[in-house]
């Protein structure tokens, strides 16, 4: 994310910082940027190993937004959607897709390191939810939206990408390495507290560059790269030009020619004289295209004139790139709101998804593949096959159904797949689920259609309370279709760890009228003395995690199907400790060698009695 190398250079220099007391404002939130920080600032390298624990991520999130409310800062947060619809990114998320394979692998091995657990996105959108803190999907990347937003309100942005030290912004960007909220501060001769935080500030930046004209840094970000325009096109320029101080190719290093580079731009008035001048050091056949290049790519430092205002407002998002998608209004209406993820756009708008790598055994097949049908089905919704399934002949059908191009792991690298859609079953033709009628369509045929591709019956999930129907589900789904098959142990280990976040969430009910049943609190309290005593342990077996990765994908998936079906079946809540990567792997441990860690809920009833139904459910 952002200009290469930028944060470092920028990092260098207090001076390009001025201190901010945040209280008593809007506040426009980069939230990929914030769910990534708390999750690497909550989270240890064993707890990355092992999946993640998304109940301390929530409570880290329901943390921040109460020091936010505390100052009296309103908070709007802004979430890239899907990839924009000319894919110019595709190069930059095949680098990024390639480290986290780097990061997964060396994880594996024991080394340290951070991955983002594959359902903390969502996680952080159901705590969004949760907590009231208005937030909006946009389309596309987000920078540009949350640029025109903080412009119209005036306000600071707080972001971790330097993207933002690019932005003409009225009001300033906010680090979130400067923003300390777990420490705020009570104001000096006032009522209230406030955030203490540094701005980034582009007229000092600037002026110690020569005197360098804001409206060139967009040029400047361009020209050093960032995740739209790579160096090569420019190498000749960097190779001939004289940069001061040293800053040309292989002269002192990445931000030596930052510098540089600064230096030299800061003799030009504006950006045309600037890239008339870039063009000399070119070949006459290259100009024009780099021209147009340069020109489009500054475009992307322009604040939107989409209206997030008018969402917060009412509700409905309106931008170019989603009219022109020519996407069913329910669609657009459900990205804008988080319904539906990313991953659902990139697939119906570019035919093209990334499946994010878990620490997983790399010799095996992706952990994705086990949960290949469940989104075959996503696939066969979204895209339009041949008119009539039921005349075509088997070969017809195969050639005719919509293929998606999946970025997955194969060993150790990234692979591309195709990947063909499902033909849905005989029951299930295509007419009755058109994408743009489909929140038209009955309830029951809706969820039907979701357990026929999880292949368990309702019947089966009717003594389950309806939160974890779902998560019981994808569970009956994930037995029957992994491999190596699941063992005993992990089945065990993995409702034991459903269990236990069911005891958290009732013991820990903010409600008052909600009465705690005292053998509920006992259980509860011998639990956390077990899990104090023994989440010591380190041990970390390979093959156990590989299974609880496919566990992941799998719900990932059943999550997406059920958001796409509109959700005919409750939607888990993963800020109610649903998965602990910790917890589960040492429950796992445990049963292989003291199987009456089964009975660790034995002072609690009603917990008893839930594991049994869940465990014969499940069996059944």
């Amino acid at each position: 994310m952002g200009v290469q190398g930028l944060t470092g250079l920028v990092e260098e220099r207090a001076s390009f910082f001025t201190e901010l007391r945040v209280r008593d404002t809007k506040l426009v939130i980069d939230g990929s940027s914030l769910y990534h920080r708390l999750c690497f600032a909550a989270a240890s390298a064993a707890e990355f190993r092992r999946g993640g624990d998304y109940g301390p991520f929530a409570a880290a999130v329901g943390d921040f937004f109460g020091s936010l409310r505390a100052c009296r800062v309103a908070p709007f947060v802004v979430l890239d959607g899907g990839r924009d619809a000319d894919d110019r990114k595709l190069a930059a998320l095949r680098g990024r897709a390639a480290e986290r394979l780097r990061a997964a692998h060396g994880l594996s091995r024991g080394e340290g390191g951070c991955l983002l657990p594959l359902l903390t996105r969502q996680a952080f959108v159901q705590a969004l939810g949760r907590l009231g803190v208005p937030f909006v999907q946009c389309f596309a990347e987000a920078d540009r939206e949350i640029a025109g937003l903080a412009n119209r309100w005036g306000c600071p942005v707080l972001s971790l990408d330097s993207d933002f030290c690019v932005f003409d912004l009225a009001g300033g960007y906010c680090p979130l390495s400067h923003f300390q909220w777990r420490s705020v501060c009570p104001a000096e001769g006032a009522p209230g507290c406030y955030v203490p935080a540094r701005c980034f500030s582009a007229e000092r930046f600037c002026r110690h560059f020569g005197r360098l004209d804001k409206s060139l840094l967009p040029l400047f970000a361009v020209m050093v790269g960032n995740d739209y325009v790579g160096l090569a096109a420019l190498e000749v320029f960097f190779s001939k030009a004289r940069l001061p101080r040293g800053g040309a190719a292989g002269k002192g290093g990445k931000h030596a020619r930052l510098q540089g580079l600064l230096h030299w731009l800061s003799q030009f008035a504006e950006p045309a004289e600037a890239v008339g001048s870039v063009l000399k050091y070119l070949q006459k056949h290259q100009r024009e295209e780099i021209r147009e290049l340069l020109c489009a790519s500054m475009e992307d430092y322009t604040p939107s004139d989409v209206d997030l205002e008018e969402f917060f407002r009412n509700g409905k998002y309106e931008c170019e790139a989603a009219r022109k998608a020519g996407l069913p209004r329910w669609v657009l209406d459900a990205l804008a709101k988080g319904e539906l993820a990313p991953f659902i756009s990139d697939a119906l708008i570019l035919r093209s998804t990334f499946l994010h790598v878990q620490v997983e055994n790399m010799q095996r097949p992706s952990a994705h593949s086990t949960a290949l049908p469940i989104r075959q089905v996503i696939y066969r919704l979204l895209l339009k096959g041949p008119r009539n399934a039921e005349a075509a002949s088997p070969s017809q059908l195969a050639n005719e159904l919509p293929v998606v191009c999946e970025f997955d792991r194969l060993q150790k690298t990234l692979k591309k797949t195709f990947v063909q859609a499902a033909s849905l079953p005989t029951d299930f033709c295509d007419d009755h689920f058109p994408l743009d009628k489909l929140i038209e369509v009955p309830m029951s045929c809706r969820q039907m259609l979701l357990l026929e591709t999880l292949g368990v019956k309702m019947s089966f999930l009717e003594s389950i309370p309806s939160h974890l129907q779902l998560p019981i589900a994808v569970t009956c789904y994930w037995i029957r279709c992994s491999e190596p098959k699941v063992k005993l142990h992990q089945l065990k280990a993995l409702l034991l760890m459903i269990v236990s976040g069911e005891l958290h969430r009732i013991t820990n009910d903010p409600d008052p009228t909600v009465v705690h049943a005292e053998d509920d609190s006992i259980a509860y309290n011998d639990f956390l003395k077990w899990k104090e005593k023994k989440l010591q342990n380190e041990g970390f077996d390979l093959d156990a995690a590989h299974s609880f990765c496919q566990w992941q994908c799998c719900l990932q998936m059943g999550l997406y199907l059920n958001q796409l079906l509109c959700t005919p079946l409750a939607e888990p809540d993963l800020t109610s400790r649903l998965y602990s990567g910790t917890l589960v792997h040492r429950l796992h441990q445990e049963l292989k060698s003291t199987p009456s860690v089964e009975n660790l809920f034995s002072s609690s009833p009603k917990m008893t009695r839930l594991y049994q139904v869940l465990l014969n459910t499940v069996a059944s």
